[in-house]
């Protein structure tokens, strides 16, 4: 079983508990990027998650974007980036950029 199937797995035993669950979802990647395009976040209303859009800073804004979603039920997509020039300037060696698409799951929806 793979990681993502963990965390859909997660999601879905989440909404049967009657919480309310957002799935963040890399749609796409350019340059450096810590997660692959297919990597899930899974958010719940009540602060759980699971799985892993950026592994860095990104985490926070997509959580909080997936709340807001949550509570509208109005899907988003989220589009990240940094230059190269800056990526040198934070730390990392070459610039990237990442798109994610957030929506409210409902039950039965995350299998």
């Amino acid at each position: 079983m793979s990681d993502q199937e963990d965390i859909l797995g997660t999601a879905e035993a989440w909404l049967k508990q009657g919480e309310t669950v957002a799935l963040a979802t890399v749609v796409e990647t350019w340059g450096s990027s810590p997660r692959p395009a297919g990597s899930h976040l899974a958010v719940t209303a009540s602060g759980r998650l699971a799985g892993s859009v950026s592994g860095g800073c990104i985490e926070g804004a997509v959580a909080e974007a997936a709340r807001a979603t949550m509570d509208s039920g109005t899907p988003q997509l989220l589009d990240f980036g940094i230059s190269d020039e800056r990526a040198w300037e934070v730390g990392l060696a070459c610039g990237g950029k990442l798109k994610v698409f957030v929506e409210k799951l409902e039950p039965g929806q995350a299998a």
